[in-house]
């Protein structure tokens, strides 16, 4: 008995010893395949910290760089913008049986690594932005089912799109564009693909049917493509004969003739009329039309030197003898009238679904923004004039105040003042998705806390509104010094006219769409969308309507928590976030808890700020 009882510890005790060896056994394994990799590098100076005989989970100065590990283990690889090139020597990767990400955007790269199709476990596959070509095999993704994210795009791969490929059973995310692929687009099996992009390449025929609930965004520059999603029939020919041709290009000419003709003749009759009228001596500013051209420069404009820039955007004054004057809600730029705006040089930023946006650069010095809202008549001017002073009369560092508005009973002008860095959307997905490369986690973290304060602002300040914003999303945060994220476009809820008021995104939460009831709780949904994008780099299906399709982000992060995988969906190409997987998820979290589908379950503001604050960075 006491000879079993020793044995029994002895077992036990190697039992425990080995348990904690273990992280240490495939650490060394670890480094031995990452140093075999480094040698097969050109340039590889950026790796200078993985030198032998030190752990690559556990160096003295933290992971080695371009790693993920968890509990000792790497698993993620990602080498993104180091400036390497050469062949990777995929052989020893095999032996990392932890691998489950591979990352090496934005590189030099020119030959797809021969055997990466060997990483049977990895999950996500990236090599966008490096200058592959060539053919990819057929069958080359035929053993690499548990890929879930492929990124191949901004290379020079050629050939039909891999039909193994399209056969991966997990596939979540697949990015091809900015290459030239040919030939038709494959029927991809997945029923959990939820983000996809084959835009600008020179694929053809019809788009399969497993593939329309895409938008057109996602096919963009594929002429040869036609299909629900674009919007082009297919025809049971691939091209018309040559009468169909010569019958289409002669109904072509004959139309443009038709309109040729009308064009001129309206220009003779606007011509006299303009003559039968020009001897009406001026008043002031003796045309009643504002009229500020979205070209690319815009001359002074008086009623003597009108000259046509392109289209033009036109307000007319309420009345018929001059111009309305600008009202002032908020002096914080200086003083200015509508003169001032209507010497000055302007510029188009954009057209958003509310109205469109203009950079006008007064002579003061002082640069504004001016909004032309249309859809903005659901009050008469004295309601609408208290309601946009008690906007003027806000003040948070994250919250962007208006400076003025013009009123006119068919559309308004809103000025505000003009930040130079540009919204959030930009920063984040302007440049091809990379743009966010600056923004490193410890940035991330105060911008989402600054957005998280500045709707907390609002909610008190308009306390009695059913949704003090209304309308938050990442093209609506814009940011200032420091990254300080300035919130904008808020408190339009009141203002718009009801066929409106879905176009702010705060319809976009379930209960809106649903029920078409809002809450503050909205507000509070936007919020955890912006969350769920800055971690992710996802682009949620939430914003379909403006054309670059997306992924149902809050289920997907929903059902990642459900089954214990969520930290698979953190972006590790974000700098700085290596040693912060825990601190990504804990955000993540609170993500989800605000996009919970019923609003009784999410948070509250205030909790969500508790909990922001409360992450260590």
């Amino acid at each position: 008995m006491a000879l079993a009882r020793i044995f029994n510890q002895f077992i036990l005790s190697l039992s425990t010893t080995l348990v904690a060896l273990l992280p240490f056994t495939f650490s060394a394994s670890d480094s031995e395949a990452l140093l075999k990799l480094k040698k097969s590098l050109n340039n590889p100076s950026a790796l200078d910290s993985w030198v032998p005989g030190s752990s690559p989970c556990n160096a003295t100065h933290g992971p080695w760089r371009g790693l993920v590990c968890q509990g000792g283990v790497v698993t993620g690889l990602s080498l993104d913008g180091m400036g390497l090139s050469g062949t990777i020597d995929v052989k020893p990767l095999v032996k990392m049986p932890g691998l489950s990400t591979l990352s090496v955007d934005n590189n030099s790269f020119t030959d797809l690594f021969p055997g990466i199709n060997r990483l049977g476990a990895l999950k996500v596959l990236s090599l966008s932005k490096n200058q592959f070509s060539g053919e990819i095999p057929s069958g080359y993704f035929a053993k690499m089912g548990s890929l879930k994210k492929v990124r191949l795009s901004y290379n020079r791969f050629t050939g039909k799109i891999p039909v193994s490929l399209a056969h991966l059973p997990n596939l979540v995310g697949i990015h091809l564009q900015n290459n030239q692929f040919s030939g038709r687009i494959p029927s991809f099996y997945s029923t959990a693909l939820n983000s996809l992009n084959v835009s600008n390449n020179q694929l053809e025929g019809e788009i399969p049917s497993s593939l329309s609930k895409f938008s057109a965004s996602s096919f963009a520059g594929n002429p040869g493509l036609c299909g629900q999603p674009v919007g082009v029939l297919c025809s049971s020919s691939s091209t018309p004969n040559k009468t169909s041709k010569n019958i289409i290009a002669a109904m072509v000419t004959l139309g443009v003739i038709i309109l040729l003709l009308v064009i001129i003749i309206f220009a003779i009759q606007w011509r006299k009329k303009k003559q039968q009228v020009s001897d009406v001596p001026p008043s002031g500013i003796s045309n009643d039309e504002v009229k500020v051209p979205v070209s690319n420069s815009i001359q002074a404009k008086t009623e003597e030197n009108i000259k046509s820039a392109g289209s033009e955007l036109k307000v007319s004054s309420p009345g018929n003898a001059s111009v309305a004057e600008l009202v002032l809600v908020n002096d914080a730029k200086g003083v200015f009238g509508l003169a001032d705006l209507l010497k000055a040089s302007a510029e188009v930023l954009g057209n958003g679904p509310l109205g469109s946006s203009y950079m006008v650069r007064m002579a003061s010095g002082v640069t504004v923004v001016v909004k032309r809202m249309r859809q903005m008549n659901a009050l008469g001017s004295e309601a609408l004039d208290a309601e946009v002073k008690n906007l003027g009369k806000l003040r948070h560092h994250n919250v962007l105040t208006p400076l003025a508005y013009h009123y006119r009973k068919e559309e308004k002008l809103l000025v505000y003042e003009y930040i130079p860095k540009g919204s959030l959307l930009y920063h984040l997905r302007g440049d091809g998705g990379k743009s966010g490369s600056e923004l490193d986690w410890l940035t991330r973290v105060k911008i989402v806390r600054g957005i998280a304060e500045g709707l907390e602002y609002l909610h008190n300040e308009f306390a009695s509104r059913d949704v003090p914003h209304g309308n938050l999303k990442l093209s609506n945060v814009l940011l200032g010094p420091d990254n300080r994220p300035l919130l904008s476009d808020y408190g339009f809820h009141p203002l718009l006219n009801i066929d409106s008021l879905d176009r702010l995104f705060a319809y976009k939460a379930p209960e809106a769409k649903e029920k078409q009831t809002m809450s503050r709780k909205s507000d509070v949904y936007c919020l955890g969308i912006i969350i769920l994008e800055m971690l992710t780099g996802e682009h949620p299906s939430q914003y379909v309507n403006d054309g670059n399709g997306g992924s149902d982000i809050v289920q997907w992060v929903a059902s990642a928590f459900s089954e214990g995988r969520q930290a698979e969906l953190l972006d590790t190409t974000i700098k700085g976030c290596r040693n912060s997987v825990g601190s990504m998820e804990k955000l993540l979290r609170v993500g989800a808890l605000c996009t919970k589908t019923s609003p009784e379950q999410r948070l509250g503001i205030k909790e969500a700020i508790r909990m922001i604050k409360e992450i260590q960075v």
